[in-house]
């Protein structure tokens, strides 16, 4: 058994309590019908003392496959318990050379047809020639389709005849489907990004699509691409640092070439040494590892989460005056605004994404909103938050969100830019899967999954400007639109407070002290703006003023001093780590893993409502669940690294470990019912 990261070691820790439940209930593996079809054979007879090939014939059913040595991101390997006659052992198993397999972005390295694993045996010197020598194994795998994986075992009886006979024609094919090894070793170098392998390769040698399969834990992120290149009689891959990186650093870094579908492939080993720089790229070979499904289902999700994100508290009060503003326009005014709305929108989203896609390059362990784990950022939002709370109050008027006099397309390009900035702070429902997702792409595809996310915060005052029955629907303009928007005051109003919560949590009490003072210096040189213009006198120096102020405010702000300690929680939750999760499965307890952020809207909601509830409590309490909680408010790369190993890019997640049985990934909005539920035995 290799467990290769995170969720391989997951994965094989729950098959070996599942096959020691079987094992311990008596039930045997031939209760049910294999989906992978195992025979042990033997090649030909063999001398006394000499040596014979046995090998493991496996037969998935159709729609079924089996794994390599190193399954990948998820999976297990065949492991075989022998029973041998007295001075008989048999060698290490030899794999054939395996297929990649992506499934919702996870790598596996696998066989979707019959293949064979092939074990030395060396007999006894002292077998007497004419005899049989029986041989059996007890050997278990994981059987797997797309949807579901089931692991099985098998009782394997063979036997080998001592002395001379003919070969199996079989085995010359399993021979063939064998890795060559490579005689010459190559090297290895460890780079910011990950590993770089220089392999001896003949430059004349052809070579269509390889894909290099490494038979090391924790070295390379299976799911990225791998970029080759050849110089000379060298073949250079660039592989992507593991997402849960091992803590060792490799001596020797051993694996499998597949030179290409049916073309076989290279068995080598690395030292560490010198990879050359340059090189001719090998056409074809950075192809992204990811499916067109794929892609559709993150830039699907991401529209969603986007258009959700209209109703956001920090968000709607925004819309709504510029859709009402729009509703007094004509057609042709109502379409151009829209569409530079929707630029100012697109193009916010996909800054921040290619910003935190840039990061997660140079080797940051970053997510979505990031921006909002840096304390000035979060001070920014609070000062331009309170600035919009000021201008839908009356205080003063801002012409590119007034509803009187609108700042036409330019003004609605700016409103776009704002609209997406300020909805950072709410991570909305489908968001945190597509993110995720996005950071398993290419950079070309994530940047659309990032373009979609805009498109959805976009699409209702796109739709609005394009669609004139829409605008219709829109109350009549009148004097009660100013009314209006002094009420829209309220919900921006609470989302300036809510900020200035979080500032104190990330900065601490005199990062908000000084923060508040400043926002209060803002806003009386936005009042005094208010009264100037009311006066019809200019102001743009006043405006000046007012923007001084708040740079002054934020390059003035005191070094962060975050909040250590978390509110008091009801369950008695402990602060998340691996290691404390891995402690906590091997008690045999139920366990609750959720991941939440001071500044996630979403993950609050689900705190107040579900989580943080009395019956929730009793619920889990009465079950012996253990509570795990991983604040990710600020910067956390531990937390990150697991996020991302989940396969998403940010928070809420919610994971649940029954004590027996697969775990679950709970969705982003929960009810009060479902933790209850899980404890109650439905999650068991």
């Amino acid at each position: 058994m290799r467990p290769n990261n995170l969720t391989a070691n997951v994965t094989a820790r729950l098959l070996a309590a599942l096959f020691a439940v079987l094992a311990a209930l008596a039930i045997p593996a031939s209760a049910q019908a294999n989906h992978i079809t195992a025979t042990l054979v033997a090649e030909k007879p063999a001398a006394p003392g000499g040596e014979v090939l046995l090998a493991i014939a496996m037969q998935p059913e159709k729609g079924w496959h089996g794994y390599w040595v190193n399954p990948g991101d998820a999976g297990l390997g065949l492991t075989l318990e022998w029973t041998l006659p007295k001075g008989a052992k048999a060698g290490e198993l030899q794999y054939p050379v395996p297929q990649t397999l992506l499934v919702q972005g996870l790598m596996n390295h696998v066989y979707e047809h019959a293949y064979a694993v092939l074990v030395p045996l060396t007999l006894p010197a002292d077998a007497k020639p004419g005899t049989t020598l029986p041989i059996s194994a007890k050997a278990q795998w994981l059987a797997c389709t797309e949807a579901i994986c089931v692991p099985e075992q098998a009782d394997l009886q063979g036997a080998v005849t001592v002395g001379e006979g003919a070969s199996d024609p079989r085995f010359s094919a399993w021979r063939a489907a064998l890795p060559a090894p490579l005689d010459r070793a190559g090297t290895f170098a460890v780079t910011p990004k990950g590993l770089s392998l220089a392999i001896p390769f003949p430059a004349s040698a052809a070579l269509e699509r390889p894909h290099f399969f490494i038979d090391g834990d924790g070295l390379v992120d299976y799911a990225a691409p791998q970029a080759f290149r050849r110089k000379g009689d060298l073949l250079i891959v660039d592989l992507a640092r593991a997402k849960v990186p091992s803590a060792e650093q490799p001596t020797m870094v051993s694996g499998v070439l597949s030179l290409g579908e049916g073309r076989g492939g290279i068995a080598l080993a690395a030292k560490a040494g010198q990879v050359p720089d340059g090189g001719a790229p090998l056409a074809g070979t950075a192809a992204p590892a990811f499916s067109a499904a794929a892609l559709i289902a993150a830039v699907l999700g991401a529209l969603a989460g986007g258009l959700i994100l209209n109703v956001m508290p920090c968000v709607f009060p925004i819309l709504s005056l510029k859709a009402l503003a729009l509703a007094r326009g004509n057609s042709a005014h109502a379409r151009s605004e829209g569409l530079a709305y929707t630029a100012g929108v697109v193009l916010a989203c996909l800054a921040l994404g290619a910003a935190m896609l840039a990061l997660r390059a140079a080797g940051e362990q970053v997510g979505w909103a990031f921006q909002l784990q840096d304390p000035r950022v979060v001070a920014v939002l609070l000062l331009l938050a309170a600035t919009i709370t000021a201008n839908f109050a009356g205080l003063y008027e801002l012409p590119g969100l007034s509803v009187e006099r609108g700042a036409g397309a330019m003004g609605a390009f700016g409103t776009g830019l704002l609209a997406a900035f300020v909805a950072t702070p709410c991570t909305g429902p489908f968001m945190a899967a597509a993110m995720g997702a996005a950071l398993l792409l290419p950079t070309w595809a994530a940047l659309a999954v990032f373009a979609a996310l805009g498109l959805g915060l976009a699409l209702p005052f796109l739709a609005l400007g394009f669609i004139p029955p829409l605008r219709r629907l829109l109350p009549r303009p009148g004097g009660w639109m100013e009314k209006f928007r002094r009420f829209m005051a309220v919900p921006m109003g609470f989302t300036a407070l809510a900020l200035g919560w979080l500032a104190w949590r990330v900065g601490g009490p005199t990062f908000l002290a000084v923060l508040a003072g400043t926002a209060v210096l803002l806003l009386g040189a936005l009042a005094a703006v208010g009264v100037t213009q009311r006066k019809g006198k200019p102001v743009a120096l006043l405006f000046a003023i007012a923007a001084l102020i708040a740079i002054g405010g934020i390059v003035g702000l005191p070094p962060a001093k975050p909040a250590t300690a978390r509110e008091a929680s009801l369950l008695a939750a402990q602060p998340f780590s691996e290691e404390v999760l891995a402690r906590a499965r091997a008690s045999g307890k139920p366990v609750f893993a959720y991941f939440t952020a001071d500044w996630c809207l979403s993950c609050k909601v689900n705190e107040s409502t579900s989580i943080e509830r009395e019956a929730t409590r009793d619920a889990f309490a009465k079950a012996g669940v253990v509570v795990l909680v991983g604040d990710w408010t600020r910067r956390d790369e531990a937390i990150t690294r697991f996020l991302t190993a989940q396969g998403v890019a940010g928070v809420p997640l919610y994971l649940w470990y029954p004590a027996k049985g697969e775990p679950q990934k709970l969705p982003q909005v929960l009810t009060p019912e479902t933790l209850p539920g899980l404890a109650g035995g439905r999650g068991q």
